[in-house]
C-alpha cells in the first residue's frame, strides 16, 4: 500500500518535521519553511522528485518527497546553496535522505491517503547495455543492489554537472575549475538562473 499526500498535506508535514529541531536559515535570502510555490519550483529544477501521481488536478506526494524537502532545509540551515545541495542529493537513496532529514517516524506514511501503486521511478531502473533492449521502463528487480551511484558537481551560478559515478572531493574541485570558462559563457548568454524563490 502506497500512502500519499496532497501538496498542502506535504507542506504541513514538512513544517511539523522541522518544528522540533530546525535553527532556520542563516541568512535573510532563504525562506525558513518551504511553501507550495517553493516546492513546485524545487520539483521543476529537479531538487525534489516529480509527484507520484495525480488525482484530478491535485498532485500527490509520498515519503521520499518529505525526506527530500526536509533534507534540503537542513542543508540550507547549514549555509549550503541550492546548487551544492542538488549536487549532494542527486541520486541519494531513501536511506541516505532519511539519515540527512531525521524526520520523525510518526510523520512518515501515517494518516496518508492510499492511492494504489505509485508510478515507477524510471531514473532508478538499470540502464540498458549495448545490444540489449532498453529497460528504462522496467525497474530493477528488488533483489538487485539497485542503480549505479550517480554523482554531481556544483559548477557555480546554479549549474550542476551530473555524472554516472561518484567523483572524489579533489575531482569535484578540478572539474569545477575546468568548467569556469563554460560557466562564464553560459552566464554571458543569460543561460544561468538569476534567482530562485527559496
Amino acid at each position: 500500500m502506497v500512502h500519499v499526500w496532497t501538496l498542502d498535506e506535504l507542506v504541513d508535514r514538512v513544517h511539523r518535521a522541522l518544528a522540533a529541531e530546525y535553527p532556520g536559515a542563516p541568512n535573510g535570502r532563504v525562506r525558513d519553511l518551504p511553501d507550495r510555490r517553493a516546492i513546485r519550483w524545487y520539483t521543476t529544477t529537479g531538487l525534489v522528485d516529480r509527484p507520484l501521481a495525480m488525482r484530478g488536478r491535485s498532485a500527490l506526494y509520498g515519503n521520499r518527497h518529505l525526506l527530500q524537502l526536509v533534507a534540503v532545509k537542513r542543508r540550507q540551515a547549514q549555509g549550503r546553496t541550492l546548487a551544492e545541495i542538488q549536487a549532494e542529493l542527486a541520486g541519494a537513496t531513501d536511506a541516505e535522505l532519511n539519515d540527512l532529514a531525521r524526520v520523525p517516524d510518526r510523520l512518515l506514511d501515517a494518516g496518508a491517503t492510499d492511492t494504489g501503486p505509485a508510478r515507477p521511478r524510471f531514473w532508478a531502473a538499470q540502464p540498458a547495455t549495448a545490444g540489449s533492449p532498453a529497460t528504462a521502463a522496467s525497474p530493477a528487480p528488488a533483489d538487485e543492489a539497485g542503480p549505479a551511484p550517480v554523482g554531481a558537481v556544483a559548477l557555480g551560478r546554479g549549474a550542476v554537472l551530473v555524472l554516472p559515478g561518484q567523483p572524489t572531493d579533489r575531482e569535484r574541485r578540478e572539474i569545477a575549475a575546468a568548467a569556469r570558462p563554460l560557466i562564464d559563457l553560459l552566464a554571458e548568454r543569460g543561460l544561468l538562473e538569476k534567482g530562485d524563490p527559496t
